[in-house]
């Protein structure tokens, strides 16, 4: 089966000739990195959980273009500028269904969109 790649309005679009949303390989499927940008382009001002907020809302549409929902999601990953986790946890324990992903955090000296703080990618899985 070939892969599928997705592109919704409902979230970032990506940057052109650099990466896809998201690749759907089998019945997984990989969502690119997402930071606090809505989808028209602007980065959300204010706190770390309001850009967490909003990653979550565009890496909930991402998925759902290829019929998942966050409920499917097996593994996230977290690059955050700031070692302060709880902060971001506090957001991902009230949009994040249960079971919780598998998720691996890493701490980072800078993130390549400016003007953000956390960036977030998705593994989900239909199956």
């Amino acid at each position: 089966m070939p892969a599928e790649y997705t592109l919704t309005k409902e979230a970032p679009a990506p940057l052109p000739g650099i990466y896809s949303q998201a690749v759907r390989a089998g019945n997984y499927v990989y969502c690119s990195g997402s930071v606090g940008m809505t989808k028209e382009g602007q980065m959300v001002d204010g706190t770390i959980q309001d850009r967490t907020r909003q990653i979550l809302e565009n890496l909930e549409e991402v998925p759902k273009a290829s019929g998942m929902t966050l409920a499917n999601v097996v593994k996230a990953n977290l690059s955050k500028l700031s070692q302060d986790f709880n902060t971001f946890n506090e957001v991902w324990k009230e949009v994040m269904p249960e079971p919780k992903p598998a998720r691996t955090r890493i701490g980072v000296a800078e993130l390549p969109a400016g003007g953000t703080d956390v960036e977030i990618e998705f593994v989900a899985y239909d199956g």
